[in-house]
């Protein structure tokens, strides 16, 4: 799966189907890239589980489908935990830092 969303183009063709589904045109419009090429991203997608086509008429429309997401931010969430703690401990430290060097300003003469 990290492999399929490790490329740049197939992320932009989630971002996009998330908001709505859209056709093949539309898609090689976004990303300025040749039909072909798209038609390669989608059917890798598809093969993952993250898109779905549906016809009408004569149009193949795509949607995302997030359940393959959700596997990984269920994977991801210990480690979205532990990156929390650590930058809530960052954050403690350079409270810490600022109050420690807060000195009052003595007036010169």
């Amino acid at each position: 799966m990290f492999e399929v969303l490790a490329e740049p183009n197939r992320r932009l063709i989630l971002d996009l189907l998330r908001e709505e589904e859209r056709p093949v045109g539309v898609l090689v419009d976004a990303l300025g890239i040749s039909q072909p090429a798209v038609s390669k991203h989608l059917r890798v997608l598809r093969d993952a589980g993250l898109v779905e086509v549906r016809v009408d008429a004569q149009r193949r429309l795509y949607r995302l489908q997030p359940e393959p997401l959700r596997e990984i931010d269920e994977w991801l969430t210990p480690y979205r935990r532990a990156w929390s703690k650590r930058l809530d401990a960052l954050e403690r430290h350079l409270d810490e830092m600022d109050d420690d060097t807060e000195q009052p300003r003595r007036r010169r003469r």
